[in-house]
Parts: structure tokens; sequence; C-alpha cells
């Protein structure tokens, strides 16, 4: 058994905790919203983010960030992307050497275009980190739907402590030693399904879902191998996986985002109606950039950007697309 302090009271850090808790380890659960931590512990259920799922009397919720970190054998860190920086700067102090910290956020930062794990490492350069990652929407994690992902470790045993910790008959994990191509299949994926939700918003149909699905995980693998990710990464669980299941679903803020903008609502609108944090919208701009910097080109990504950022009609997005010089599918597979 071991004690998991798990940073971050929104639905997918919720989710894991139940995941541990059924495993037999102690979470304690921190969030920095008191009403959050009250609700949780008097309800013993996410009505807003994880409606209809029980939560165990074991699993603890607390805005005692000292009580979830101090004397955890590993750290799970589950707030929305754009808040790992400053609360990984709130813990660091506290983070003895070599702490196990799991990031199972998706995003990439604007300013730097640092991955999440790289972000900690910066604040926290003591801690072993590591990064769970995979097509798992927390409302079906949560219920105990059959859900797979992979956990990245530079060390074959970190990753291997983790598989331990979380595995179990509803929740199978998988390892790997591409922490960056995990990391960015998770964060770029968010933006192509931005975009397969403003063709839904559109009105159009399966046919057009599956070409943004097929040249998407391409714009992804692309930048990412450049980057130096793997390409078995990119088509496996935290690539195609987790970008299929995010095209798809209703249960993706970002899908969802990208359907009111096809309808028309504005970026800002879109966020406010989804009600969480719409991670496409903060990794798109870094998305963009990273591509240029390492000249790979990305149609998708770039036309996204075009659409939130510079108030493009979703509606030309798609003509652009498809009025692109034509090209081979595979610029590996040449005639003889």
């Amino acid at each position: 058994m071991a004690k998991i302090g798990v940073l971050g009271a929104g639905s997918w850090g919720t989710a894991l905790s139940v995941v541990l808790n059924k495993n037999g380890h102690d979470a304690v659960v921190w969030s920095i919203l008191e009403e959050e931590v009250e609700m949780l512990n008097t309800e013993r259920e996410h009505k807003e983010k994880l409606p209809g799922v029980k939560l165990p009397d074991g699993i603890v919720f607390t805005t005692d960030l000292k009580k979830t970190v101090v004397g955890s054998d590993v750290l799970i860190m589950a707030v929305p992307s754009p808040y790992v920086r400053s609360t990984a700067h709130l813990i660091a102090s506290m983070v003895k050497d070599k702490q196990i910290i799991v990031n199972v956020a998706k995003g990439i930062e604007e300013n730097t275009l640092y991955t999440l794990t790289q972000i900690i490492h910066e604040e926290i350069p003591n801690a072993t980190l590591a990064v769970l990652s995979g097509p798992s929407h927390a409302e079906e994690v949560g219920r105990g739907i059959p859900t797979t992902c992979v956990v990245g470790a530079k060390e074959k045993q970190t990753a291997e402590y983790i598989q331990n910790l979380f595995m179990n008959e509803a929740f199978r994990i998988y390892t790997s030693p591409d922490v960056l191509g995990i990391e960015l299949g998770g964060a770029l994926k968010n933006v192509v399904a931005l975009a397969a939700g403003i063709a839904d918003g559109l009105g159009y149909g399966d046919n057009t879902k599956a070409a943004l699905i097929t040249r998407g995980i391409g714009e992804i693998a692309r930048l990412g191998m450049a980057m130096g990710g793997k390409l078995e990464t990119f088509c496996g669980l935290t690539g195609i996986g987790d970008l299929i299941v995010t095209c798809e679903s209703m249960h993706s803020r970002n899908r969802r985002a990208g359907i009111l903008i096809g309808k028309g609502a504005s970026m800002e609108e879109a966020m406010t109606e989804v009600k969480m944090v719409v991670e496409g919208v903060y990794s798109a701009k870094a998305a963009y950039a990273l591509a240029q910097k390492y000249q790979v080109d990305v149609p998708i990504i770039s036309e996204v950007n075009k659409v939130l950022f510079e108030g493009k009609d979703p509606a030309l997005t798609v003509s652009d697309l498809m009025l692109r010089d034509k090209k081979l599918e595979n610029s590996s597979a040449n005639w003889e």
C-alpha cells in the first residue's frame, strides 16, 4: 500500500484517486478551492464534473498542501496545464529528493514551448518524473469502464512502479521510455480535436472527421518525431488512440468547444460554455510555434490558430484545407 498525493480535484485527479483507492492505496487529494473540498467531503460526489461516481470514504480531500505532499510516496500532478508551473513552484520546497511526480495533465507552455514534465523539472529538479496518458475520459475511468493508458519515465523501474500502482482489471497500463512523445501526443491531439469539433459544428460528416483524424495524426507525428519522439508512440495509445477518443466523444471538452465555435461562438464564449479548461486553446499557439521552430508543415494546427486568434471564419478553413496544393499522401512512398 502506498500513500499518494493528488494535486488537483478536477475530474481527472478525482477519477484517478478512485482507481488508486480501489487498488488499496491511500489517496489524499488537494484543491486550492475551499468550496470544492467542502463539497467533495460532504457529498462524496463531484456532481458537476463526475456525476454518478460515488467517492469512497477512504479518499481524503483537503486544501492543506503540506498534508498532501509531505510523506507521500508518489505525487500526481493533475491540475490543468496552465497551472502546472505555479503548482510545482508551490510544492518545490516540500518535495524530497527523488520523490516520484507523475504528470497527468496535457499541454505545452506557450512562452517557453516546454512540455509539462519539462516545466516540473525546471521547478523541482530533485524529483523523479513520469507521465501518464492515453485515451481516457475521467467520466469513464471513474465508473470503472475498461481503459488503457501508458506511463512514460526515463527509468524503467519508475515506470513499472507506477504501472503497478494503477493497474487493475479495468485500468490497464503499458510502459514506455518515450516521455517526450507521450506528452506531445497528449498535447497536440487537443488542437486537432478542436478542428474536429469545429467540423461537427459546421454540420460536416464522418468523411470529414476521418480526414481530420488521419491527417491530424500525420501532423502530430511529423512534429513529434522532429522533436525527438518515436513514431511507435504516435501510432499508439497516446497518439492515434487519444486522438480518436478526443475527436469522437462528447466527454471531450476540446471537441465540445470546437462544436460551439463551428456554430458561431467565439473562443471565449465556447470556453465559458464548456465550464472547464479547454487545453487545446492553451496549446494551439505553442504547437504552431514549435512547428515553425522545427520547420514542420502543420496545416490543420495552423488553421485552428487562425480561427481561435485571428477571427477567421471556420467555414473558410475547410475550404482552404481542401484546396491546398496537390501532394502525395506519404512522402516516403514514391514510384520507382
